[in-house]
């Protein structure tokens, strides 16, 4: 007698391939552990469906984990989420539905540490500027008048010492930067002997000292415009900050006005509240900022990691395991 072979489980995407569904690279990774299902075959029958989805990947903040959606999927067990951050996700809402959820939080400690590094290495030499020059096809000649800041030797101040703002750290010292850093706890000594790390327990401290100021935390409730009109005044007039966390995290008026008013030198942002900007929006006016496209964890080796840990993470809830990222709402 031939067994039927079990059927995998449902797993309902946002879509497949286009600009925002997961990556057609990927899909015989999650097709080996899963049924794939995509939001627009759900809503055309929902009748049918609804009750075989148990688990979402929520791939770059899509698709949008709601009430209405929680509703529809009686035996949904299990979001996983894609990077980190979890500022996209109802926590308490999910869980109130007797979901459980994860994030996929250690692929993406190296490739975010890497845009943060890169992004300080750009403003500080003036690359994009220097690069508009150099392709124009109005440049005779190149200016001698480009001059940057040197990086080896100056003060970096990391607001977030996490997994991430470690790593960044650990680059730093290749440029035999001083580092300061700001967390809610302190690393342990040995931690800090490593990449030479002097703590500071007021973050106004950090602010005052820096040369370049990296932000790394995550978006909470406390960390929301962390960095304001009075954080900004606190920095040097030269100084440059570097924002790879959440754009939420700045607060962007505050920015634009430091900005244009010299309060502060630069600002080089993979992250902006929202994503994109509106076209209009003064940040994308001024020479004196850098603006990536949330580059911090696209990467063809990073972008799989992460799939797989929200693979693990998956398998492990449907199976009444635990999680390796579970994220709990408090």
């Amino acid at each position: 007698m031939i067994m039927a072979e079990p059927e995998l489980p449902v797993l309902l995407v946002d879509e497949v391939g286009g600009i925002f569904g997961v990556l057609e690279a990927h899909l015989p990774l999650l097709k080996k552990h899963f049924h794939l299902l995509t939001m627009k075959e759900l809503l055309e029958n929902k009748a049918c469906l609804s009750a075989k989805v148990e688990a979402i990947y929520v791939w770059w903040c899509r698709p949008v984990v709601d009430r209405e959606l929680l509703k529809t999927l009686p035996n949904l067990k299990v979001v996983a989420t894609s990077g980190v951050g979890v500022d996209h996700l109802d926590l308490k809402l999910i869980a109130g539905f007797g979901v459980r959820i994860a994030n996929a939080p250690w692929g993406v400690r190296t490739c975010t540490a890497d845009i943060g590094v890169a992004l300080l290495l750009a403003a500080a030499r003036r690359l994009m500027e220097g690069c508009q020059v150099a392709t124009s096809p109005h440049t005779e000649y190149f200016p001698c008048n480009i001059i940057g800041d040197d990086v080896t030797g100056a003060t970096l101040g990391i607001i977030g010492m996490g997994s991430i703002g470690y790593q960044t750290a650990l680059r730093a010292r290749a440029f035999e930067m001083k580092i300061l850093y700001h967390n809610r706890n302190r690393r342990k000594e040995d931690e800090e002997l490593a990449v030479s790390a002097c703590y500071c327990a007021k973050i106004e401290d950090l602010l005052q000292h820096s040369d370049f100021v990296m932000l790394v935390v995550n978006l909470t409730p406390q960390t929301y415009k962390l960095i304001g009109k009075r954080e900004l005044e606190l920095m040097k007039p030269t100084a440059t900050l570097i924002n790879i966390s959440r754009g939420s995290v700045v607060d962007q008026d505050a920015l634009v006005e430091a900005l244009q008013s010299s309060v502060i030198k630069g600002a080089a942002l993979d992250v902006t509240d929202p994503e994109p900007l509106p076209r209009d929006h003064p940040l994308l006016k001024l020479r004196n900022v850098i603006i990536t496209p949330h580059l911090g964890s696209r990467t063809h080796k990073t972008t799989r990691m992460i799939t797989e840990e929200a693979i693990d993470n998956i398998l492990a809830a449907l199976r009444g395991l635990p999680m390796p990222s579970e994220v709990f709402p408090d």
